[in-house]
């Protein structure tokens, strides 16, 4: 970005002023302050030339105008504030941008009673594509009938929402099926950069749904035993087990190959619990097929990976969101500013030589982009989003 933007902050101008005085669009000015990005239809040095005049105007020093056009990295007060962007989480930094807050005066402007991206309040709220709906199912008849199921997706592709789904499912259908998630903060592959989660953890955590009255034994040999035992029983009484984990890309390979033994637990030809196991794309490699360690894991695990929102699905998917506050989209963002949106959560990438392009098209991003760009829409005192709006941010 310009220094520019942070001298009109310092001497209380406002980028409208500036775009007046200039007789530009208040989006081709944020262009300008953010990204310093030029109009092509004038000439640079004249468009300078104007500006010093209106910085001179605005009461600014020499030393300050004559340093107004060098760029700095900054954050930019468009779209998060400096709290955010000194700690930024991993999981924002894939999103390309911090966790964004629809600010009171935007929803005032746009009419809102409520985030359109705020938390989910009922599962009417909850946003399904085809793709969607098939994973959703395939967690669903995994956790009734059984099997061992590795969910894949990027960071705030929706894999804990279809969780949260999945037991407020099997709840609401009032189906037999205790859901076993053992706790997996600070969870990590290795107990140097966290706590690992291991098999006697995993056990502990399935005495505990199962019969939480049960007293563990003290050996490990015992204790499996004794989870058996219990879990046989509980079968016996109408239920089906389904153990959950998520952050599974952080289980140590040990663990994973602990899960098949879990997995073989049995009465009969009937198994007695089901996996689902939760996880960002890290997992992948670790089930990959030429990884000898987890062969057997490999070979009984079922992998769905969830897809971004591609095609005209972004339009749907932001026509509910609003549909779910009351607000027609057409009233929010137009056609150009759909595209923007689509082209700026799509990166170039070159992998075996060849370009293609990533999507970064998931529910989080949009939702991200889209708050920023009504922030930014309101504060320039554009009526719905454009493509300008969503470049500026």
């Amino acid at each position: 970005m310009l220094k520019l933007k942070r001298v009109l902050q310092e001497v209380g101008r406002p980028q409208s002023a500036l775009a007046e005085s200039l007789n530009l669009s208040s989006a081709a000015v944020a262009q300008l302050l953010n990204h310093s990005q030029w109009p092509r239809s004038l000439d640079c040095e004249v468009l300078q030339g104007r500006i010093r005049v209106f910085l001179n105007e605005s009461g600014v020093n020499d030393a300050d105008i004559a340093s107004a056009f060098e760029e700095v990295d900054l954050p930019c007060a468009n779209t998060t504030d400096p709290a955010q962007m000194n700690e930024p989480s991993g999981e924002d930094d894939a999103m390309l941008l911090p966790k964004q807050t629809l600010l009171p005066i935007t929803r005032r402007a746009f009419n809102l009673t409520r985030d359109p991206f705020g938390e989910f309040s009922c599962t009417q709220d909850m946003w399904v594509s085809p793709d969607i709906r098939y994973v959703r199912e395939v967690m669903f008849q995994t956790a009734r009938h059984g099997g061992f199921l590795a969910i894949e997706g990027e960071s705030g592709a929706g894999k804990s929402t279809l969780r949260r789904d999945l037991v407020n499912r099997i709840a609401e259908n009032n189906e037999p099926v205790l859901v076993i998630e053992p706790y997996v903060l600070a969870s990590e592959d290795n107990d140097t950069k966290g706590k690992s989660l291991k098999s006697t953890h995993i056990a502990e955590a399935m005495m505990a749904a199962v019969s939480p009255l049960t007293k563990p034994k003290n050996s490990p040999e015992a204790r499996f035993a004794q989870l058996h035992k219990v879990l046989k029983e509980s079968y016996a009484a109408g239920y089906r087990h389904c153990l959950v984990i998520e952050e599974a890309h952080s289980l140590p390979i040990p663990t994973l190959k602990h899960l098949k033994r879990i997995l073989e637990l049995e009465v009969g030809f009937t198994k007695l619990v089901s996996i689902i196991m939760i996880g960002q794309p890290e997992l992948s490699v670790k089930l990959s097929e030429r990884n000898a360690d987890v062969r057997e894991v490999v070979q009984r695990c079922e992998r769905v990976t969830l897809p971004p929102v591609e095609g005209a699905r972004l339009e749907e998917f932001l026509a509910f969101r609003f549909e779910r506050v009351g607000k027609p989209l057409a009233e929010v963002i137009d056609a150009s500013g759909l595209q923007a949106i689509a082209e700026r959560l799509s990166q170039p990438d070159r992998r075996g030589g060849r370009e293609q392009t990533v999507s970064l098209l998931y529910p989080l991003a949009i939702g991200n982009l889209m708050v920023a760009a009504m922030n930014l829409a309101t504060q320039l005192g554009v009526p719905v989003v454009t493509a300008d709006v969503v470049k500026g941010v």
